[in-house]
């Protein structure tokens, strides 16, 4: 992006619009203003000079709903912080935000009604304006975005990849490494638009592993991001990386991330073991997401019989033909819900009735009860031997059947 070019078009438009204008990041930084203002408020005047919005301004504007909105929105003034109303337009590009153009209302001026009924005419050069800001992110520039694709070659295995990445600087000689694979748990599902969702991820990915000097390289995919770390027994590094990501995600896609997962690899000291690696943290994403049980920050070891079902011929589906009578007995007796979880929980716990009471909020007498309910129906001990070890699998092996495809 040329710094110029950006200034020039918030010119434009403002004398188009005959307003002040202001331009800034999804972060409150100052990129532009326009010169003509028949009068600035204490909260523009601030901004210019500190270039950067104040806290208590950006409490305001987020309360009115700016960082999810995809139209322009209307911010009423505020006499304590010294602000005239102003119209708040949302910079977007292929559903990706970019940043916010702000329009200052005049002292005199009793609503927004003009300011709208006049941007349409602006179009163009806002479209214009989104472009050159996306331009300038970092993760769009074309360097950047031909060694994130020479990356994730490397991590499904592509020789030649493997040998140009253990070539880089960031990589070469920084050994052990571990691969994470960072996955939104609710919203890994592909979006109708799949380049502005990678470039979401991409764009988290960097941001939320700046000053993380453990990370070495990060890329991201159309459902999920891929970090390569120093190999650490620690999970600090890692848990930054999560709290960072989780906020730059929301930004950039203006809406609510509830569940962040990170899925680590064992560690490994050859660039060729990348595909390994990738697939090990891949699928500690993955059943973390189908499995809270197991948290947020989740290691490939401690993901039990996942491990096993994910490297079973044919996935979950190999385990469901061959099928399990009494599961199947279970699931056609168990309509209102009230078996298998008890079941489940009964199996994760070491047989903790108490825990078991504790997370299903029921008394223990249910529990007892609920227990022998499922062993008149199977005419077996369901918690002993064999039969345990088949209802335990099966319970799993249907939560990995419902696993983000990613």
């Amino acid at each position: 992006m040329q710094q110029q070019d950006v200034e020039q078009l918030v010119e434009q438009v403002a004398l188009k619009l005959g307003r002040g204008l202001s331009l800034e990041d999804l972060d409150g930084l100052l990129l532009a203003y326009s010169s003509n203002q028949s009068h600035a408020d204490r909260v523009r005047v601030n901004f210019l000079l500190t270039k950067r919005v104040a806290l208590d301004v950006s409490a305001w504007q987020l309360s009115h709903g700016i960082a999810t909105a995809v139209r322009p929105v209307v911010v009423p003034a505020n006499e304590e912080l010294g602000m005239l109303g102003r119209v708040c337009v949302p910079l977007l590009l292929r559903g990706f935000r970019v940043g916010y153009l702000w329009v200052q209302l005049e002292a005199d001026e009793p609503n927004a009604t003009s300011v709208l009924a006049q941007l349409p005419e602006v179009a163009p050069e806002l479209e214009q304006l989104s472009t050159l800001l996306l331009e300038s992110n970092t993760a769009e520039s074309e360097f950047r975005r031909r060694r994130e694709q020479e990356f994730l070659a490397a991590c499904r295995g592509e020789s030649n990849a493997v040998a140009a990445v253990g070539g880089w600087k960031e990589v070469q000689g920084r050994g052990p490494w571990q691969l994470v694979t960072v996955l939104d748990a609710d919203g890994w599902v592909e979006g109708s638009d799949p380049i502005a969702s990678t470039l979401i991820h991409r764009s988290a990915a960097l941001q939320a592993t700046i000053g993380v000097d453990a990370a070495l390289f990060s890329a991201g995919t159309e459902t999920h991001s891929v970090v390569l770390f120093k190999e650490s027994t620690g999970r600090a590094d890692h848990a930054q990386v999560l709290v960072h990501y989780q906020l730059e995600l929301a930004k950039r896609s203006g809406r609510a991330v509830h569940r962040i997962i990170l899925g680590t690899s064992e560690g490994f000291a050859r660039p060729r073991e990348l595909a390994d690696a990738y697939r090990q943290s891949r699928q500690a994403a993955q059943a973390a997401a189908v499995d809270p049980q197991l948290g947020e920050l989740v290691d490939c070891r401690a993901t039990g019989i996942y491990q096993l079902l994910a490297s079973a011929g044919g996935g979950a589906g190999a385990w469901a033909d061959a099928g399990s009578v009494y599961f199947r007995l279970l699931e056609d007796h168990d309509r209102n819900h009230e078996l298998l979880p008890v079941l489940e929980l009964f199996y994760d716990n070491d047989g903790s009735v108490q825990e078991v009471a504790d997370k299903l909020h029921l008394h223990r007498s249910s529990v007892y009860n609920r227990l022998g309910r499922i062993r008149q129906l199977l005419g077996v001990d369901p918690l002993k031997g064999m039969v345990r070890l088949e209802l335990h699998a099966a319970l799993k092996a249907r939560r990995w059947a419902d696993r983000p495809r990613i």
